[in-house]
């Protein structure tokens, strides 16, 4: 869908996360694909129930608008934008575990594991997750994309999302974590540590754009640097939350790590320190897409939002 430039942001923001509701909506149906047998109706709930509870949906958003920079094909974008979302839900119904996290609440709403149970929750996060590569490999409901990516694209997207995702990302990034509540790291740990299990998944949606639209090496290095700054401001803007908002407005308990004694940013150097941070990481963000002048304003103010966000 085509967004006129002078939309408020929030409006662009909950324009792009209706349109992949309704991807994720058409893709979550119990009805069996093509090679599949059948699709068992309690994981496919539970499935839904992790993935349709609102969210802002930033990761898609960041494919959809850093697609549109370069005027790519929406549909193939909204693709990967869902394929990515799906990824990011399975990584919330994991990390919502007892062994994990140990959450009950997730955007308001019972976790995975409470509305269901474990062993579905470890089902749901592993089917979202397979579905992903499904998804870019194949297309919406099974229609493929030849027409509209490559194989080589579609391979080189399929690569950046396991990496990204994979065991030196995000998966990674939360053994770390787990780990830091016993051995606590230094600063250059703690930034590691935050751009495998955070801000992997942002530089990915960020690059992905530029893959999706053929765009050049540089360009894409130049969208995934961005995506690297705004990881890491999220993850800081989000540490700072854990701090200072309640849990009515998070949607989920707060203040678990100081009580884990997790180390954090906010934790080694106050928040003072954190809100200058996260407005250096704001213009170095900005820095990046100068070369794009007023079409990237959208993305200039998601930078913005993600460090100035209350929820």
């Amino acid at each position: 869908m085509t967004i006129p430039a002078d939309f408020p942001f929030e409006a662009v923001l909950a324009a792009r996360a209706d349109a992949v509701e309704a991807f994720l909506r058409n893709l979550l149906d119990d009805r069996a694909l093509t090679g599949e047998i059948v699709r068992p109706a309690g994981l496919m709930a539970a499935m839904r129930h992790g993935v349709l509870n609102g969210g802002k949906r930033l990761r898609p958003f960041l494919v959809l608008e850093s697609a549109a920079l370069f005027d790519a094909s929406q549909h193939a974008a909204l693709t990967v934008a869902t394929a990515l979302e799906c990824v990011h839900c399975y990584s919330l119904i994991h990390d919502d575990l007892p062994a994990m996290d140990d959450d009950d609440l997730r955007r308001g709403q019972p976790t995975v594991h409470k509305a269901f149970d474990e062993a579905t929750a470890i089902l749901a996060g592993d089917g979202l997750l397979t579905l992903a590569f499904d998804l870019i490999a194949s297309g919406p409901s099974g229609e493929p994309l030849d027409g509209l990516l490559s194989a080589e694209t579609r391979l080189d997207l399929v690569l950046g999302l396991a990496r990204a995702a994979g065991v030196g990302g995000m998966v990674g990034g939360q053994a770390l974590d787990l780990q830091a509540e016993r051995l606590l790291p230094d600063e250059t740990g703690i930034i590691r540590l935050q751009a495998m299990k955070t801000g992997a998944l942002i530089r990915y949606a960020c690059e992905a754009g530029a893959i999706v639209a053929g765009a050049p090496p540089a360009d894409r290095e130049r969208l995934a640097e961005f995506g690297s700054a705004i990881g890491l401001a999220f993850q800081l803007a989000d540490d700072l939350l854990d701090v200072t908002a309640n849990a009515e407005t998070m949607g989920k308990a707060t203040g678990k790590d100081q009580a884990a004694g997790k180390a954090t940013l906010v934790a080694l150097h106050g928040v003072d320190w954190a809100r200058r941070q996260l407005s250096g990481l704001v213009e170095q963000a900005h820095s990046m897409l100068e070369p794009y002048g007023e079409r990237a304003a959208v993305l200039k103010s998601a930078a913005n939002f993600i460090a100035e966000r209350r929820s």
